[in-house]
């Protein structure tokens, strides 16, 4: 049976390991969006102890390239990339603090294994829903890597931004139910 949670960003271990496969969660706070060429310069910035454009721990990374905004709007289109794009870099990112991801799709072995040890998920957004998702985002800024353009690390403020947990910290996966 699954549960629908109202979370607060940052994401403690407790709010994580306490969700289970399916459950539906509500975020409210601060997310960031980033695809695989920003988790690829996230990454190399670990790898030589550079300082983040922003703090990992307990933080939540939205798989997102939105579209741009139209008047009056904070953000334009933003629906879920696959996150099997970012399959090489999620680990590392999971082990220094991150505690939540957005995208669809499926996650590999390793990733699975990161979230069960470091106590993480994998929550999946509506594919094909981009236009809705936008409403939920109440304001966006990029903070880092804009020559990116659309691929830009933006500092997104969510208003009860909904998901599916995919992947928990136990393991278990949506797609094997």
């Amino acid at each position: 049976m699954s549960l629908e949670r109202k979370l607060k960003i940052p994401l403690t271990e407790a709010d994580v390991r306490s969700l289970k496969v399916g459950d539906h969660v509500c975020l409210t706070g601060v997310v960031y969006s980033a695809r695989d060429m920003a988790h690829k310069r996230l990454c190399e910035a670990l790898d030589v102890d550079e300082k983040l454009p922003f703090e990992l721990e307990g933080a939540v990374i939205y798989f997102l390239g939105p579209t741009p905004a139209r008047p009056g709007r904070a953000i334009g289109a933003a629906g879920p990339t696959t996150s099997s794009r970012m399959d090489n870099f999620s680990p590392k990112l999971i082990a220094n603090g991150l505690k939540a991801m957005i995208g669809k799709g499926y996650r590999c072995v390793e990733v699975r294994e990161a979230l069960k040890k470091y106590g993480a998920v994998h929550l999946a957004a509506i594919g094909g829903a981009a236009a809705l998702l936008s409403k939920y985002i109440t304001a966006a800024d990029v903070i880092a890597y804009e020559d990116l353009g659309t691929e830009a690390i933006r500092r997104l403020e969510v208003l009860e931004f909904p998901a599916v947990v995919a992947y928990d910290a136990e393991g278990n996966s949506v797609y094997e139910r």
